[in-house]
């Protein structure tokens, strides 16, 4: 029987955060990992190692080894929003970082999943000079995910923007992190890209929400306990460089030049991208999957990093048929 592992790295999206069940999150990755493998052929062995306000940096110097550990045949990298919402913000170091993650994984023949995200400024509806330049970052973070995506052949999922997020249902009460159906149209949607490239053989996952939409009374009690608590830990970080960003904006406004801004943001993206080193040619997802089946018809195991699994610090789950 064939096992598949997928193994999901990233933020609080990845986590779950937005569809709880009972007294845990679910997520996007986790509704996808029962489509992997057609059952009762096949199973798959899912890992969750995303942590909620997780950075790039934390991705790298922390999920990544525990992933590799792992051996996955499958592995999501979301990640970035929680960059842009820190006065630590490097585009450069981001950069950097993904394409260490990137090589790290389909260097091993894993696929790689991608994904570009909305930026966290139109989400929360605040007002144009402070959403500008968090749009500007959020550009400038989807750039390089495109730009990497292309050249390690990763499986990736346009999720700026587009009709299917802009309506109410998809989100969560806090407007950053999706609800149930914003989660299962994200897990719909990889599935749909992973059957092209045959790496998924199971049944999609379901559009249909298994829970109901929580109340409007819920929403806003939830917004008042943690979601104020959320605000607060990051309005301390970001609050006073992001009213320095929207006062540089408003400056160039009223001076005509806000192209500058924009000008200035590309070419630290494309400095970014050129600072890489200059990459052998990737393998897609469909050449790499194909070499990991060969690979496991040879050995008769798909993998040699078994017992890591039982030691990962995420969610581990084994879905059979």
């Amino acid at each position: 029987m064939r096992t598949v592992r997928f193994v999901a790295l990233g933020d609080s999206l990845t986590e779950g955060v937005g569809d709880p069940v009972g007294e845990a999150w679910r997520g996007w990755a986790a509704l996808l990992a029962g489509g992997l493998a057609e059952q009762p052929e096949g199973s798959v062995e899912f890992t969750n190692l995303a942590v909620s306000g997780a950075q790039t940096r934390d991705v790298l110097e922390r999920q990544t080894p525990a992933g590799l550990a792992l051996d996955p045949d499958v592995v999501s990298v979301v990640i970035g929003v929680n960059d842009t919402l820190r006065c630590t913000f490097d585009i450069q170091a981001v950069a950097a970082r993904l394409d260490e993650v990137y090589a790290a994984f389909t260097a091993r023949g894993a696929v790689l999943l991608t994904a570009c995200l909305p930026d966290p400024g139109a989400m929360l509806g605040l007002p144009g000079a402070l959403a500008r330049p968090l749009a500007r970052r959020q550009r400038a973070v989807n750039a390089v995910v495109h730009a990497l995506s292309e050249r390690y052949g990763a499986v990736h999922l346009h999720a700026a923007e587009g009709e299917w997020i802009m309506g109410r249902e998809i989100w969560s009460a806090d407007r950053l992190h999706p609800g149930e159906r914003g989660h299962r149209q994200l897990a719909l949607r990889f599935h749909a890209l992973l059957t092209q490239v045959g790496v998924a053989s199971g049944a999609a996952p379901s559009p249909e929400p298994e829970f109901p939409v929580p109340t409007r009374s819920a929403s806003l009690l939830w917004l008042a306990t943690a979601g104020t608590g959320w605000v607060a830990r990051r309005c301390t970080d970001l609050l006073p460089q992001l009213l320095r960003l929207a006062a540089d904006e408003m400056r160039h406004r009223a001076r005509g030049t806000s192209a500058r801004l924009d000008l200035s943001a590309s070419h630290a993206v494309s400095t970014a991208l050129a600072s890489l080193s200059v990459q052998q040619e990737q393998p897609d997802a469909a050449q790499r999957l194909q070499r990991r089946r060969t690979a496991t018809k040879r050995t008769g195991v798909p993998g040699t990093a078994c017992a890591a699994a039982g030691r990962s610090v995420g969610r581990t789950t084994a879905i059979t048929g």
